[in-house]
């Protein structure tokens, strides 16, 4: 037994500890969106499972199809200085949450870019299921170590052609602060790394050794998970290096469409997750974006069951010319766009309080490690030592 008071120490967006009934309560608040269907079972492996898309997708899949199958994840346990990782309390009660819906559904915690992590994992698929009808891809790693040739890539937030300046939202304290960021330009090298860490090299490695082993079944489908979003992030994210890997992930999607696989990728919409509030100008953008739109907003919990209903055959694919699933399309309409950009170019450290919706973005940062939760109590003590299911 290890118990403590967790509080929420940390700088700017990142925080050292995480608080396990927050964590745990943030699961259940997310299952209980989500509206049950009772279809064919089906069997799903989610690389990415703990955070973000690919936790609002696992949920999903659980919580209104009843899917079996095994999530992914590489999360940190808790040591003596530091709880665990947000993701390891997640996780651990969203195998709780799997086993009351009476799912069978396995968590593997290890570095999903390793071979030796794809021999464990389809070992358990051949053993307990003996096939997977999807596979949702949703890794965001800052590098990558390749173990075919055992070399390292790092990713890189960097323009491409020309160096760029956006507003950007920080914090001081619960204090927000406007910024002007400037964003230096990519190399060569940096973009090819990128898109090593970031591109769709992996996800097609998992759907190779997938159909090496006979382990799709009929009609299997697989979905790596995107992102596009406005012009007014575009020269940072879209068409920078990060927009340069999401660009092989979609061609990646066309190659791997062959023999019976369906390979697409699904275009979702803005979001608080761990990953974009360390991208400069993300974080004022989706507090414009929530300014604008308030409940309007889809959440990931709301675009992932829409997902599993296109996925399933519930309701139709809603593909663009492209090819790629549409989730997005209530963010990138005309009327919201200027709505935002106006907010944008009025924003300054005067008003920015009130132009962007910075405290409600500050407190979905802190409920990502499991703070400002409803219904937990932060001063009481918390069992921190959770183990692993």
């Amino acid at each position: 037994m290890s118990e403590r008071v967790v509080k929420p120490v940390g700088r700017g967006f990142l925080f050292l500890d995480s608080h396990p009934d927050g964590c745990a309560r943030l699961v259940r608040e997310l299952a209980g969106q989500v509206e049950r269907r009772t279809p064919e079972r089906r069997v799903a492996l989610v690389i990415g499972s703990s955070s973000g898309y690919g936790l609002a997708a696992t949920i999903a899949g659980l919580a209104r199809y009843g899917i079996d199958g095994v999530g992914v994840s590489f999360e940190k346990a808790p040591t003596a200085r530091r709880t665990a990782t947000a993701g390891w309390y997640r996780t651990a009660e969203t195998a709780a949450l799997a086993e009351e819906l009476g799912c069978e559904f396995h968590f593997v915690n290890a570095d999903a870019f390793a071979d030796t992590t794809k021999d464990e994992v389809l070992k358990l698929i051949a053993g307990r299921f003996g096939g997977v009808d999807h596979l949702i891809y949703s890794v965001a790693a800052p590098r990558r170590v390749d173990p075919r040739t055992e070399e390292t890539y790092q990713s890189a937030i960097k323009a491409i052609g020309a160096p760029h300046t956006t507003k950007s939202l920080a914090f001081d304290g619960a204090d927000p602060v406007l910024q002007e960021v400037g964003i230096e330009v990519a190399t060569d090298d940096e973009i090819a790394q990128t898109v090593k860490v970031m591109g769709g090299e992996d996800w097609s490695r998992w759907v190779e050794a997938l159909t090496e082993r006979g382990l799709t079944k009929p009609g299997f489908s697989t979905v790596a998970l995107t992102y596009i979003g406005s012009e007014l992030t575009g020269p940072i994210y879209r068409q920078g290096s990060i927009g340069a890997a999401k660009a092989d992930l979609e061609q990646t999607a066309l190659t791997l469409s062959k023999d019976g696989i369906q390979a697409m990728t699904s275009v979702n919409g803005a979001a608080v997750t761990q990953a974009s509030s360390a991208i400069p100008g993300i974080g004022l953008y989706v507090s414009l974006l929530h300014k604008v739109l308030g409940d309007g907003l889809r959440t990931p919990i709301q675009q992932s069951i829409a997902l599993w209903d296109q996925l399933t055959g519930d309701t139709p694919l809603d593909l663009d010319e492209e090819g790629r699933i549409r989730l997005d399309r209530w963010e990138l309409t005309d009327d919201v766009q200027a709505a935002v950009r106006a907010q944008w170019e009025a924003a300054t450290q005067d008003n920015i309080a009130e132009v962007a919706d910075a405290a409600w973005f500050f407190s979905e940062v802190r409920r990502l490690y499991g703070f400002d939760v409803p219904g937990v109590d932060y001063d009481a003590e918390t069992e921190v030592d959770v183990a692993w299911p």
